[in-house]
């Protein structure tokens, strides 16, 4: 089959474009991922879900994948931290890298392709720091060297960051920058310390810049450049500006990254999250609360990559509400009884006979193929929530065993980009309660109330309280529910 074309807002052009892959079936996608110092922050957390929907997309879409997110093991705070606690950067990294992947489990975000480490591509950062000296872009000082910023003429074209005011020969060391600090970044430090982690090489005892890193890293997976570039709209200078002069500076004859695509910030309750302003949550944080992985993942994905998030405690609960409503209406399809567990395998890539859901799936494509427009792929995605309910609510004799197995097979093709739907026949909820029952009893209690049978409906949702279960109407008829706090 051939692939769905996409488009993509690319940050270098500032414009949306017909996504064109240098090969037409297989996408190649580098992503900058976590420094492994600490746990991940919520806004982190959002960056690597944005790429688990560009993965998600681009399958659904009809591609083959190469995938890669960098882990970043050595920076100045890894190093400051292990020094404090006098233990080498390798056991201070490891609990933290396995903490970040543990986040991915818990969110069900795929695992890519590759997950390189700064510390195992030293070799190739060595070798991109001697073809920059030999273009005539880096120079020594003190045992550091950097790349000189006026030497590459296309510095500033990625974040269009103004160079013309910028005094000649200022260099910085750090691994990080303010914004507008426009000075020559370092590619390879010298050792300060005797206890500073360094590595013996062909330039000198020492480290590797932060910027250099992946820039060497692509080289090293791909051999060249890549299709896509991600990472948070906070990278995009100075991070990906120095890694566009370093890559593009080594090879001019070569297409470094065909598309970039950032993703913007997330904020809480509607200010930047800080420590000091107490909103700065962690996932373990957010589970703490008494929050499902999957109302979480939910939440994160739902506003546009390109659109600022805004994360609250209260919209988790508008998200949980959202969920139910969504996992009631999979129950009520299963409760069919002769489709239990039998939810067909279909192609993700099938067609559907049944108009209504053909042109939903048409404009669920659409959407994800449109710059990954999660808001109104859920739009469809309610849209079709209504549809079921609406046809569940006739008599089933009225419905046909086609419309009951592609709306489950559209349910799965919907799951394979939100990854927050169960299809399992029966949950225990509450002391030994099955989904089966309470979603009976929701049944009973809306009919009883078409019968004006207030009396009936209310005992049935007075027993469910007793039981810990709040039912929630909402203004299309349907109802919800949840465990009470």
């Amino acid at each position: 089959m051939k692939p769905i074309p996409f488009f993509f807002f690319n940050t270098k052009t500032g414009k949306k474009e017909a996504f064109l892959p240098k090969d037409s079936n297989s996408v190649t996608i580098y992503s900058c991922g976590p420094t492994v110092y600490n746990f991940a922050h919520i806004g982190n957390i959002r960056s690597f879900l944005f790429v688990d929907i560009l993965r998600r997309s681009l399958l659904l879409g009809g591609y083959k994948l190469n995938q890669s997110m960098n882990i970043t093991d050595i920076d100045d705070k890894i190093i400051n931290a292990s020094i404090k606690q006098n233990i080498s950067v390798e056991e201070f990294t490891k609990p933290w890298t396995e903490a970040f992947f543990k986040d991915l489990e818990t969110l069900q975000i795929q695992r890519l392709e590759h997950y390189p480490k700064a510390t195992e591509s030293i070799d190739d950062m060595v070798s991109l720091v001697e073809i920059l000296q030999s273009n005539g872009l880096a120079y020594e000082r003190e045992g550091n060297v950097y790349f000189s910023i006026q030497k590459f003429q296309r510095y500033g074209e990625l974040s269009k960051i103004d160079v013309s005011g910028m005094k000649s020969g200022v260099r910085y060391d750090a691994d990080e920058y303010e914004k507008d600090d426009v000075r020559d970044f370092v590619l390879w430090k010298n050792q300060k310390t005797k206890e500073e982690k360094c590595w013996h090489t062909r330039i000198g005892m020492g480290r590797p810049g932060w910027h250099l890193e992946c820039s060497a890293m692509i080289r090293k997976i791909y051999g060249t450049g890549v299709d896509i570039h991600t990472g948070g709209i906070d990278l995009l200078f100075p991070h990906h500006e120095n890694e566009f002069a370093q890559s593009v500076g080594a090879y001019p004859e070569e297409q470094f990254v065909g598309t970039w695509l950032h993703c913007e910030h997330l904020l809480v309750d509607g200010e930047k999250m800080s420590k000091s302003k107490g909103n700065f949550y962690t996932l373990r944080d957010i589970l703490e609360k008494g929050f499902e992985p999957k109302v979480i993942r939910f939440h994160l994905i739902s506003a546009h990559y390109r659109s600022k998030l805004n994360f609250s405690l209260a919209k988790l609960e508008e998200s949980k509400v959202a969920l139910d409503r969504i996992q009631n209406t999979i129950y009520r399809l299963l409760e069919t009884g002769s489709l239990w567990n039998q939810i067909p395998e279909e192609s993700l890539i099938k067609n559907f006979s049944l108009k209504e859901i053909e042109t939903l799936n048409s404009d669920f494509l659409n959407a994800i193929a449109d710059d990954l427009n999660i808001p109104k792929a859920l739009a469809t995605l309610f849209e079709f929530v209504r549809l079921v309910n609406l046809t569940l609510d006739q008599s089933k004799d009225e419905i046909s065993n086609e419309f009951y197995e592609e709306s489950l097979v559209f349910f799965c093709k919907l799951n394979s980009l939100f990854a927050v739907f169960s299809f399992e026949k029966t949950k225990e909820t509450l002391d030994g309660i099955s989904e089966e029952w309470i979603l009976k009893q929701i049944s009973n209690r809306k009919i009883a109330k078409q019968n004006k049978d207030f009396a009936t409906a209310d005992n049935i949702r007075k027993e469910l309280e007793l039981k810990g279960i709040l039912l929630a109407d909402t203004k299309e008829g349907n109802t919800t529910w949840k465990k009470a706090l």
